[in-house]
């Protein structure tokens, strides 16, 4: 028998989940799609890493300067410090300083500013205590808390005091003010809470 007196074997088609060949260009298609797929799988994880380790080092770094400052800072204390340890800045005050200690057992907010009288009056009644608690003559502030600052106290000066003691864990305020000059009083606070 020759070959030309064989049966001809109709061609068979590809069975149905059969995918045709892949060319060239649908081939370069899918790994750029695999490479993008894998850049935003690992990069932008990766991206969010490395700008997050930043943000913390560098409020790490802020924090750390606030804790290694010596004496009172030029500034207002924040809205948590003032609440914390319930030291109710007036909205007038100026030549605002706050230091902050902190320990296993007690943590102080030194603050400093200078008021009007209203804003006294409005210190005094938002940290629960009043003007009419202040004791002339008194001077509240321990030596060591002054020291601590560098405050003083010095004689010839019209000074008024009064310790504003909370139940814990509410902090307790040593208040002391310089009535020199009625109009434009000097507030000295230091808060201490115990944790």
């Amino acid at each position: 028998m020759t070959p030309s007196d064989r049966p001809a074997v109709p061609r068979q088609s590809p069975p149905p989940d059969e995918k045709p060949p892949e060319t060239r260009r649908h081939m370069i298609r899918r790994r750029w799609i695999t490479a993008v797929i894998i850049v935003l799988l690992i990069g932008v994880p990766a991206g969010y890493l490395a700008i997050s380790a930043e943000q913390s080092r560098t409020s790490g770094r802020d924090k750390e300067s606030e804790a290694s400052a010596h004496g009172l800072q030029n500034d207002w204390p924040s809205k948590t410090q003032r609440r914390i340890y319930d030291v109710p800045v007036p909205g007038d005050a100026v030549s605002v300083a706050y230091y902050e200690t902190n320990s296993w057992k007690v943590s102080k907010l030194y603050v400093q500013f200078k008021t009007s009288a209203a804003g006294l009056a409005e210190f005094m009644k938002d940290g629960g205590t009043s003007t009419a608690a202040l004791k002339p003559g008194d001077v509240t502030i321990a030596p060591e808390d002054a020291l601590k600052v560098g405050w003083t106290f010095p004689a010839g000066h019209d000074w008024a005091g009064t310790t504003h003691a909370q139940k814990d864990p509410l902090p307790t305020q040593n208040i002391t003010v310089d009535e020199t000059d009625p109009d434009k009083p000097v507030v000295f606070v230091v808060s201490t809470a115990t944790p």
